[in-house]
């Protein structure tokens, strides 16, 4: 089987920032030292301009891409031994005597070739001895040393490992065989499955970080067991199968919270990993100037810089407002990204008072670029609106040194026209003073919704 089956995966919300990166992996690393060798960071998306350069600039790895969580083949392949269309029958013998009944028969450029399988095995015979008085008398020594590929069912279904197992299992259900193979994308052989596990795959293990909203999370949510969550948003916590330990705490940034913890442990994290964690806390705080800074979140910036900093590391030398200041500048600007990207790189699904709306926040070192591609924008707002089934859709340009965003809007709902940010000639809304998606601008949107 797949050695990943046991594995638990560390993972953040969809669209990831540099937050939930970090805190996916730290959290991974963390479990890790204190005894749990399956535990794996991973991601839900593609990273963004901000996280890539971080990684970059600390050497780095992103953590594997997961695109749902429904069961894939991988996890029900079994490598068995194999054997080759000209050998004797009897390697396919001596094979399925150790397997259950199957021998997968491989040919030289390691594509499957056929399955020698009870079935057709029987088969085989029928067609060698039938009635025939004189055939008959053909011994099974003589049987087995014929070729493999005279005794092979060359019918037997092929499934990529990467494809979803819900997806095929009507085809399997069709079928009258039990074994099927499980190819690469090259189509050569990776193992075989049989139709009881497809039936019942294992189910991932996930612990979400950085959220606990199902519509913010990996897709097929419901097709996972759910251990953890550990997150600094508002509460909208998924039903689970059984009891989970749930950690939702009022700080700046899921990055503080892992830290913590990590201290708690007596350990302290390599200065690379520090480094991603301090990246964590300062993106999430514009440099704990946002109103979602709290003293746990100046007690972390201290505690990293101090693990990160030490000579020898990725960022020796380093200053908290240098390293905060660029890190901000490398997520900044709307003129690296196309439009669809802007509009959907940092998008937070909500649903209130009837509505289904998203929220994605930009961040800009100034709103002069806004007016040259205020168009675009809004053209791609739309877009993204009507491609996600939303009533509303806004994005909010965060001006990061000025600390203040303009706010786009797919429509003007009458719920909306209490909204407290004035509309400006060109169509936005300016909310002067307000950085912050999740303290600022959410509550007030929620509670002109709900009334």
């Amino acid at each position: 089987m797949d050695k990943t089956r046991n594995q638990i995966h560390v993972i953040g919300h969809v669209n990831p920032d540099t937050d939930s990166i970090s805190a996916a992996m730290s959290y991974a690393w963390l479990l890790r030292e204190l005894g749990d060798e399956d535990v794996v960071a991973a991601r839900t998306g593609q990273l963004n301009p901000q996280t890539t350069w971080v990684m970059r600039r600390l050497g780095l790895d992103a953590p594997m891409l997961l695109v749902d969580a429904s069961p894939r083949f991988q996890a029900i392949a079994q490598r068995l031994n194999t054997t080759t269309p000209e050998s004797p029958l009897q390697d396919a013998w001596a094979i399925a005597n150790r397997t259950g009944g199957v021998a997968p028969v491989v040919d030289s450029e390691g594509k499957p070739y056929g399955m020698v399988t009870v079935m057709s095995l029987f088969d085989y015979l029928s067609r060698a001895v039938g009635s025939h008085k004189h055939r008959q008398e053909i011994s099974i020594a003589e049987l087995l040393e014929r070729p493999c590929h005279e005794a092979c069912d060359t019918e037997v279904p092929q499934f990529q490992q990467g494809r979803r197992i819900k997806d095929a299992l009507q085809r399997i259900l069709r079928q009258e065989r039990s074994e099927f193979w499980v190819v690469d994308e090259g189509g050569s052989y990776v193992g075989i499955c049989r139709q009881r596990e497809a039936l019942n795959p294992p189910r991932l293990r996930l612990i979400l970080v950085d959220h606990n909203e199902a519509d913010q999370a990996i897709g097929a949510l419901d097709e996972a067991d759910l251990l953890e969550i550990l997150d600094h948003h508002r509460l909208d916590i998924p039903t689970t199968r059984v009891p989970i330990r749930v950690s939702v705490d009022i700080v700046g940034s899921t990055s503080t919270l892992v830290s913590e913890r990590i201290d708690e442990a007596g350990l302290s994290a390599p200065p690379a990993l520090a480094g991603l964690m301090l990246a964590g806390v300062l993106a999430d705080t514009l440099i704990l100037t946002s109103p979602t800074t709290t003293p746990r979140d100046h007690k972390a910036v201290e505690r990293l810089s101090r693990w990160a900093f030490i000579g020898g590391s990725p960022l020796a030398g380093e200053t908290v407002e240098n390293f905060g200041q660029e890190l901000l500048r490398a997520g900044a600007g709307l003129d690296s990204r196309e439009p669809a990207e802007i509009v959907s790189a940092d998008l937070k699904r909500y649903e209130a008072g009837g509505y289904r709306f998203g929220i994605a926040q930009v961040e800009v070192t100034n709103f002069a670029q806004l007016a040259e591609h205020l168009e675009a924008l809004e053209k791609a707002l739309k877009e993204m609106k009507e491609s996600n089934g939303f009533d509303l859709g806004i994005l909010m340009v965060t001006d990061v040194v000025r600390a203040s965003s303009r706010l786009l809007m797919t429509d003007q709902l009458p719920a909306l026209e209490i909204l407290p940010y004035s509309k400006l000639p060109d169509g936005t809304h300016q909310a002067s003073g307000v950085v912050s998606r999740k303290k600022q601008l959410l509550p007030v949107i929620l509670g002109a919704l709900e009334g």
